[in-house]
This record gives C-alpha cells, sequence and structure tokens, in this order.
C-alpha cells in the first residue's frame, strides 16, 4: 500500500508512502499484532526567468514546533499506561516487522512518546477504517495512524498538534528541475495531476495559465511525466518522494520547487486521535511531542525513514 482514508482522503493526501512551522518555515476488525513498548526550461518569462538547476542534495527536515511556545510539562501521575491504535499495512508509517510486531515512523514515534512520558504503552494495529470506533468503544486510547485532521473527524475525537503535514510539491524531470516555481515560471507548461483533487483545485485556483491535464490515478499521473507528455506533474509530497526514490521512477524525475501546505486545500496536519475530553492524555503527547523534537530525536527517526524529504 503507498504512502495521509482520512489520511487516505488526504493519502493522496494520504494517497501518506502534517502554532505550526514547516522547516525553515517554508517548508486495519481484529488485532491483527499487539507489541509491548516501553516505553516521503523554466519558460520565457518577460522579465524573470529562473535557471534550471540540479535536485538539492540536502535532507530537509520538517519542524511543526515553534520553539517560543514550549508547553508546560502537564500532570503525568494519572497516566499509568497508553494503549496506541495504529493500522495494518502504510509502510513506512506503519507495517509489520519481520518479528510479526507493529513497525513504522508512527510506532516508532509512539515509543519514543511513551520514554518521554515514562508509561508502558501498547500497540494494536487494526483496519484504518475500524480506529475511530475502536478508540470510541474504549478498546485503545490513541490513535496513531497518520489520521489527517478534520472537521468532520473533530466531532468525534479530539487531536493533539500536528506532527506532520502532507505537502504538495511539483516534479519534473531530472532535466528540467527548477530551484523555484511560481505560477508565472509555468505559464504555458503542460501540468499534470489527479482529476478531482485538492492538487487539482489548487492549480486551479493558483496557476491559472498553466495547461493542466487531469489523470485518473498515479500510476497514469507518473507515467505521463516518464514519457515527457507532461512538463511537470503536482500532487501528495510524501508519495511522490517514495517514487523518485524507488524503482518504478527509473530514476526519472525529482522535485521542482519547494512544498506547498496551505490548509485551505492541503488540510490541518496529522495527529494524534484521543477521546473526546481525554485533555489529560492529550496534553501529555503535546508535551512528549515538543519534548522529542527539542531533544531531535524527531529528527533522527525522520531521517531514518524519509531518505527523500517531502519537503
Amino acid at each position: 500500500m503507498a504512502p495521509s482514508q482520512q489520511a487516505k482522503s488526504s493519502k493522496s493526501a494520504r494517497g501518506l508512502l502534517t502554532g505550526l512551522a514547516v522547516a525553515a518555515c517554508l517548508l486495519a476488525g481484529l488485532p491483527r499484532a499487539e507489541a509491548q513498548i516501553p516505553a516521503k526550461q523554466p519558460p520565457a518569462a518577460p522579465q524573470a526567468t529562473p535557471q534550471v538547476a540540479p535536485q538539492a542534495a540536502p535532507q530537509a527536515v520538517p519542524g511543526f514546533w515553534d520553539p517560543r511556545r514550549r508547553p508546560e510539562r502537564p500532570d503525568l501521575s494519572r497516566l499509568t499506561v497508553i494503549r496506541f491504535l495504529t493500522e495494518t499495512d502504510y509502510p513506512p508509517f506503519n507495517y509489520t516487522g519481520a518479528d510479526g510486531n507493529p513497525a513504522g515512523f508512527n510506532v516508532d514515534l509512539a515509543r519514543s512518546l511513551c520514554e518521554e512520558i515514562k508509561v508502558t504503552c501498547t500497540v494494536q494495529m487494526r483496519r484504518f477504517e475500524t480506529l475511530v470506533d475502536a478508540l470510541s468503544s474504549n478498546r485503545g486510547d490513541a490513535i496513531i495512524a497518520s489520521m489527517a485532521v478534520s472537521p468532520q473527524l473533530r466531532a468525534r475525537v479530539d487531536f493533539t498538534d500536528p506532527y506532520y503535514r502532507v505537502p504538495a510539491r511539483f516534479a519534473s524531470r531530472k532535466d528540467a528541475v527548477m530551484p523555484e516555481i511560481r505560477p508565472e515560471y509555468l505559464e504555458g507548461k503542460k501540468v499534470g495531476v489527479i482529476a478531482g483533487s485538492a492538487h487539482e483545485a489548487y492549480l486551479k485556483a493558483m496557476f491559472t495559465d498553466a495547461e493542466l491535464h487531469a489523470y485518473p490515478n498515479d500510476e497514469s499521473l507518473r507515467a505521463a511525466l516518464r514519457k515527457g507528455e507532461v512538463d511537470f506533474i503536482f500532487g501528495d509530497a510524501i508519495s511522490l518522494a517514495f517514487w523518485i526514490n524507488g524503482t518504478d521512477s527509473g530514476d526519472c524525475c525529482a522535485f521542482s520547487g519547494g512544498p506547498f501546505v496551505e490548509s485551505r486545500f492541503f488540510g490541518e496536519g496529522i495527529g494524534i486521535a484521543v477521546r473526546k475530553g481525554n485533555d489529560v492524555l492529550r496534553q501529555a503527547l503535546n508535551w512528549a511531542l515538543f519534548r522529542v523534537w527539542e531533544k531531535g530525536r524527531y529528527t533522527d527517526l525522520w531521517l531514518r525513514y524519509f531518505s527523500v524529504s517531502p519537503f
């Protein structure tokens, strides 16, 4: 299953294999497994013509926490165990490891949060569409499954602060990478996008002079770029990052320009869900998320799972 269902409605915003700042401010129902854990040629413009440049090598790590808004340490004495729920098959965020236990970015992040709060935790894998009902019926305490925050879900659960976002990005063939993309740079350029997606809506609103080509799915969209039928494609940057770095791309392509994170089109981000009114746990997780980021453990975890940054 490719890399944000809630984040699968965001998994194209999910597909995702989101006071917040992006780095440098651009930027499964029976349980399947349970584990004890302690704790993705510029156009000829009249005046400003960008230069074609190779894809930048350095990895960009997102940061979604404002160091000026340090959360106070909550009372953690009432927390004795946290039962995390996660999805069965959404690599690299959630999957079953070689030992049969839950693994992935979300699972490792849950482990780090448990270590910070100093409580015993369990991780149970379930089908994505059963997670909210399982939480509501007290079969778990928190969902960490790349679940996109939305008004519809906020009516059923409470969310922590986002721990990542699913940005949108342009990709091009490697011989036509642009370090920066603005609407005027894509005038008359052929841009591929998934029909009916938030990415298409964004292009129609912001890149009005580009020549849009709509495709029914990711496979046909990416094939169009490989074959040179379009100059750029625009979509979920996490999915694109894994495609670019995988064998399916044939090493054809790279990101052009930076991430687009406008919440009106691309959502509020990915959060950890808790039952409505469970402020004790929500605040504890927010505090632990900040601490894990502040100590550099979030960065280490991100670099372990994302060899090509979506940001």
